[in-house]
C-alpha cells in the first residue's frame, strides 16, 4: 500500500471462570498460526492472562496467516485457583467427583482474514467452556 501501513491481523483473549463470577488469572496460553488448511502450525506468541483474566500483549499475525489456534493451559488454574476451591466447597452437588481437572487444556482453532481484529473470550468452568467471537 503506497505510503500507508496495512492494517495487521490482531487476536485478544479473555477469560471469565462461569463458576465464580469472576476472571481467570494466571491461565497461560500460546498463540499459533498457520497459512492455509493443510500447512504446520507455527508457535507465535505466549501470554498469561492478568487480574482482569486479560492478555493485552499477543503480537499481530504473521502476513499470509489464515487459521489461528489459542492454547489455554487450565488444569494449573483449576488446581491453585482459590476461588475456584471456594466455589467448590459451596455446591451443593456430591463430593464423589473424579479426581482432577476434567478439562487440563482447551484449544480454540479459528479462521482470520487480514486486516481484521478477532476478540476470542473464553467461558470457564470446571466440567465445560464456551467460546464465541467477541468485540
Amino acid at each position: 500500500m503506497s505510503g500507508e501501513t496495512a492494517a495487521r491481523t490482531s487476536v485478544s483473549t479473555h477469560i471469565l471462570d462461569t463458576s465464580v463470577g469472576c476472571p481467570a488469572e494466571g491461565v497461560a496460553l500460546t498463540l499459533s498460526v498457520r497459512s492455509g488448511s493443510d500447512a504446520a502450525w507455527t508457535a507465535h506468541g505466549a501470554s498469561t492472562t492478568d487480574a482482569d483474566g486479560r492478555c493485552k500483549d499477543l503480537p499481530a499475525l504473521p502476513d499470509g496467516t489464515t487459521h489461528v489456534r489459542l492454547d489455554f493451559a487450565v488444569e494449573e488454574y483449576f488446581v491453585s485457583s482459590k476461588a475456584h476451591q471456594q466455589a467448590e466447597e459451596q455446591q451443593d452437588a456430591p463430593r464423589a467427583r473424579d479426581s482432577g481437572v476434567f478439562f487440563p487444556e482447551v484449544a480454540i482453532t479459528f479462521a482470520v482474514t487480514p486486516g481484521e481484529h478477532y476478540h476470542v473470550p473464553l467461558l470457564l468452568n470446571p466440567f465445560g467452556y464456551s467460546v464465541y467471537r467477541g468485540s
